[in-house]
């Protein structure tokens, strides 16, 4: 009770200046307040009141819409970009160098064999389409198994209402108690020719699955051949052990024939060896896993990389690669290069010559933008992790792929990394891979949802390349130079290099000057404030001052509202005293007069004398005067208990 009464006198104490109304509250805000406008309202006539009122409201609104769009604007976090150039001192790029030919033919030929003898046939066929004019082999029967599975149509589109579907392979023969595909090609072909609506001509399809059909449409028929030779050549592939795979490929000795940095010799002991599904053995210079990071030590040709590498041209795959030269990358320390996406080509018989500019970008991270510091936030797995490489966006598009195939499809693409416990797909375990790949990769969900997954890295160096090439060796000088490479690598007089196979790579720095580009915010917590400051003060004259007597205006408020329902507490609790008991509880002042004139009323009965007392009637008790007697009332207590 003492501490509610406590709290009482405590508010009425904060309120003794405002006010203990709402109307004299506000009131006393208007006439006290430093914003301009209210003041107006209360000391102005009639008219200018309304006038003043109105004002005051509208550009209040004006604020608050003002300070809405500069708080959704700070809530978007939106960037800017700087560029900034720097000289110094810079680590030399990793150069990745590959062979656009996987493997040597002449390693990997016999598991070819059948698959080279039937795309050869397909291509007889292709150009010769009369019957007549075919040389059949009687004597070495095809084997139309990889055929079937995937098998080429030919459509003619030069009637294109009436398209003519033509079987490459017109066979009776069944294999594995299935039906040739010959009549099947026929509706297969009549579908995809009714979607077509290109120009007449010849048209090569590629039909994939055994149970399910997907249909690739090629204008050339060397598109085709291509397309289906490599995936006929990825499901036997893929049966093969890696370190066999390895050995078929082109060994480093063999490809680089010399190699100087600066002016420190190196070798292709210098030079790191990783497997890629696309290009075979790949060879890393400057990778930094072992060792640190080689510093380049001045700008310029003559202190940069110079490498000769020798490509074989004359043992390629016919079918499967079409380009012949080296293909590499300049990439950072740590990271995997994705030659497909992002390297290039040095032709053979020709000197390459590589200016390099870096770039490097800084990215400001959440909430300003959905990078990634080192991929531990994505949530795909990454495959490419087997490397021990950094995160990059790649790798992480190229797992999610491989990872939906391997749910989707039941096992791996040759071309990606593995997940643990899953094995690459081939023909004879999964029949209908092809089909499912196919539907896969041109599934725009998939790919959504790829994006979508994956981040890009918040830090990221880029290195931009001018490229120039002259013929290398001049004919005046390839005698002696084929000599000296040819005895240098197999100590033999006679020359077995060409120029079809010999390419020289220059790679350096143009300059140390460096540029940053740099994501720095738009909107900060300083800008938001001097926004919203200057709003208030250009529409109302106001500061930061007025928001606080603005919030002690809505403390008062509060106070008075507590001081309402304790009021209206206490009122409630009365009322229900008065209903229980109805009679009006008498006053202190009739209490102390009723008090008085019992004591004068005791002292006339005792001052008569005894023979004047009327006796009692007969029957009743003697009076107790001693009853009469009225307690003494406190009227401090009464005075506490009413307030």
């Amino acid at each position: 009770m003492n501490l509610k009464k406590y709290l009482v006198r405590a508010l009425h104490r904060l309120q003794k200046g405002p006010g203990y109304t709402y109307k004299e509250l506000l009131v006393w805000y208007c006439d006290n307040t430093n914003t301009h406008g209210p003041k107006r309202i209360i000391k102005e006539g009639p008219k200018k009141k309304l006038i003043w009122f109105f004002l005051t409201l509208l550009f209040a609104s004006l604020v608050f819409w003002q300070w809405g769009i500069l708080i959704n604007t700070y809530l978007s976090y939106n960037v800017t970009s700087s560029l900034s150039i720097g000289f110094k001192t810079m680590k030399f790029p990793a150069v990745t160098v590959c062979n656009a030919n996987p493997f040597k033919y002449s390693e990997v030929k016999p598991l070819l064999k059948e698959l080279d003898r039937l795309i050869e046939a397909a291509l007889e066929r292709i150009l010769q389409p009369t019957p007549g004019n075919r040389s059949e082999n009687v004597s070495s029967p095809l084997d139309l198994r990889l055929w079937n599975q995937i098998p080429l149509v030919l459509i003619d589109e030069h009637d294109k209402d009436n398209p003519v579907i033509l079987d490459i392979f017109e066979t009776n023969q069944t294999v594995g108690g299935n039906e040739t595909a010959a009549s099947n090609q026929i509706d297969i072909g009549n579908e995809t020719a009714g979607d077509n609506q290109n120009s007449g001509g010849n048209k090569t399809t590629t039909h994939e699955g055994s149970n399910n059909c997907t249909y690739r449409n090629f204008t050339s028929a060397a598109q085709a051949v291509t397309e289906w030779y490599i995936l006929q050549s990825t499901s036997i592939l893929s049966k093969v052990p890696l370190h066999e795979r390895i050995r078929m490929g082109y060994q480093a000795e063999d490809m680089i024939l010399a190699c100087l940095y600066g002016a420190e010799p190196c070798n292709y002991k210098n030079f790191t060896q990783i497997y890629h599904p696309d290009h075979g053995n790949c060879y890393i210079f400057n990778w930094g896993m072992d060792e640190e990071a080689l510093n380049s030590s001045n700008p310029g040709a003559e202190f940069g990389l110079k490498l000769i590498l020798d490509i074989s041209q004359q043992d390629y795959i016919p079918y499967l690669s079409s380009a012949a030269g080296a293909r590499l990358m300049l990439h950072q320390q740590k990271s995997f290069p994705f030659l497909k996406d992002q390297g290039i080509y040095a032709m053979a018989g020709t000197e390459t010559s590589i200016g390099v500019l870096v770039d490097e970008l800084e990215r400001m991270g959440y909430p300003y933008s959905d990078c990634t510091m080192n991929g531990s936030d994505v949530p795909v797995k990454n495959l490419y992790s087997q490397y021990n490489t950094s995160y990059s966006i790649q790798a992480c598009l190229r797992s999610c792929f491989q990872n939906h195939m391997v749910e989707i499809c039941g096992c791996g693409h040759y071309m990606f990394p593995l997940p643990e416990g899953v094995k690459y797909c081939n023909n004879e375990d999964n029949p209908g891979w092809a089909y499912c790949y196919s539907s896969l990769r041109s599934s725009i969900k998939q790919r959504q949802i790829c994006i979508d997954s994956c981040k890009e890295t918040c830090n990221d160096t880029q290195y931009k390349m001018t490229i120039s090439m002259a013929d290398w060796p001049s004919e005046a000088s390839e005698d002696w130079i084929f000599h000296i490479l040819s005895y240098e690598r197999d100590m033999s007089t006679n020359v077995t290099l060409d120029r079809n196979g010999i390419i020289k790579l220059n790679i350096y720095f143009q300059e140390y000057n460096y540029r940053t580009i740099s994501e720095s915010a738009a909107t900060t917590i300083v800008w938001l404030l001097s926004s919203l400051g200057g709003q208030f003060g250009f529409w109302m004259g106001g500061s930061v001052l007025c928001l606080i007597e603005f919030g002690e205006i809505i403390i008062d408020s509060l106070w008075i509202t507590i001081i309402n329902v304790i009021g209206w507490c206490k009122g409630l609790k009365q009322k229900r005293a008065r209903v229980r008991y109805p009679d009006v509880p008498p006053t202190v002042s009739e209490l102390v007069e009723a008090h008085t004139n019992l004591g004068f009323q005791h002292e006339a009965v005792g001052a008569l004398p005894r023979d004047e007392v009327l006796p009692p009637e007969p029957g009743t008790p003697p009076p107790n005067y001693d009853s009469l007697r009225v307690q003494p009332i406190d009227v401090l207590s009464l005075d506490s208990n009413m307030e």
